[in-house]
């Protein structure tokens, strides 16, 4: 008797684990009604987007500036993951809002629930296509888009000017600080170093001035005409130059005049010279590294607005499950035609990417955290979306 009830709800067990994992019909009718107006929304948002952004700037190249029209049409192609990165969450949220909003306007909604399944119950379809969306977009958004928008940039940039090489930066700068902590507790930086070059060619520094504060009591300048990392050896190779080194009381204590000599200074000024990407060409492991120089040159600016792009980046996927909800719980709503759908997806991605833009402004200029820069659009439209649920289901 016991090896039979024991076997009986063993079975059952089986039962109710192979129903949770069950997709019922219902749930592969709504995925059927989310995919059909979210591919409609990508290919009208990505034209859209490349148009405006792209194309017109293209042609106007193609017709003034002699660019080949089979460079233009590469850039072209090479631009548009970025575009469909931000088509991602916008198609999510007009495929929400038109797939439910005919299931209310057609009575579905309400033979749904006649039978006893909830509004939360019915949005689920929904939720698990935006996650599969958002997974997608963080896949183009960091491994695909950035390597695209930097071989646009190169290309484009040999096309109009053949000689120009890949890596070219003038007048760099970069600082170096050293930490300490006064008598009072406080915490202080000095510079320590100074490197300033001309000009960066790929290959080598020219024009260099280097003002080395490291060493206690004593203070050296170093001016050369040319400088090349030696990776073999770890340090600097500086060529036709002078280093003047200075007593505390400001005199000449030294002159050293030199056709080669190695100095041991580090390579960050070369890591940041050779950068040559903008932060739409870089993904986050580039711009983590690049924090990780930043850091190091003290530019305080820079660094807030390198950790608020990064943290943009992560965000910037979760918008398609933002958008999902809003969408659904708008869409859940009595609705007037498609044509209002259109009108209430082109407004909120108007005020979303409004806020998103403020946000952003603030992080930079240290006003909020570089975190609560990035996630408080979604984090608002998250609430947006749950209180819109709540009252839908009422």
């Amino acid at each position: 008797m016991l090896n039979k009830t024991f076997s009986i709800t063993k079975g059952k067990s089986k039962l109710s684990i192979k129903s949770i994992f069950k997709v019922s019909t219902m749930d592969r009718y709504l995925a059927t009604e989310l995919i059909l107006p979210f591919l409609f929304g990508m290919g009208l948002f990505t034209s859209l987007a490349l148009s405006i952004g792209t194309l017109f700037d293209l042609v106007r190249k193609v017709t003034e500036s002699g660019l080949l029209l089979t460079i233009a049409i590469k850039v072209l192609f090479l631009k548009m993951p970025g575009f469909i990165v931000l088509a991602f969450p916008m198609s999510m949220l007009l495929a929400a809002l038109m797939a439910y909003g005919r299931l209310s306007s057609d009575s579905e909604l309400i033979a749904l629930r006649s039978i006893g399944i909830s509004i939360y119950r019915i949005i689920v379809p929904c939720v698990l296509v935006s996650i599969v969306v958002t997974g997608l977009t963080f896949i183009v958004n960091d491994l695909i888009a950035p390597a695209a928008n930097y071989q646009a940039a190169i290309t484009l940039d040999q096309a109009l000017d053949k000689v120009k090489p890949i890596f070219r930066e003038r007048n760099i700068v970069y600082p170096e600080y050293n930490k300490f902590k006064g008598e009072d507790g406080s915490k202080y930086k000095v510079l320590s170093r100074l490197f300033y070059a001309e000009e960066f060619d790929g290959q080598k520094m020219e024009g260099l001035t280097i003002l080395d504060r490291s060493t206690e009591g004593v203070t050296q300048i170093i001016t050369a005409q040319k400088a090349n990392w030696n990776i073999s050896d770890g340090k600097w190779d500086f060529f036709n130059g002078t280093i003047y080194i200075i007593a505390p009381d400001g005199a000449y204590r030294n002159i050293v005049r030199f056709e080669h000599q190695q100095i041991a200074i580090p390579r960050s000024p070369l890591d940041l010279a050779k950068r040559g990407r903008d932060y739409n060409e870089m993904n986050i492991a580039q711009a983590l590294d690049y924090l990780k120089i930043l850091e190091i040159s003290g530019d305080e600016k820079k660094i807030r607005k390198l950790k608020v792009r990064i943290q943009e980046k992560v965000s910037l996927p979760f918008v398609c499950l933002v958008f999902g909800i809003i969408g659904a719980a708008l869409g859940l709503r009595p609705q007037n035609s498609r044509a209002t759908s259109f009108g209430i997806c082109v407004g909120l991605i108007f005020t979303y990417y409004l806020l998103s833009f403020l946000t952003s402004s603030m992080g930079v200029w240290g006003v909020i955290s570089p975190f609560m820069a990035a996630w408080l659009p979604n984090l608002l439209g998250l609430g947006a979306g749950s209180i819109l649920l709540v009252q839908s289901a009422k």
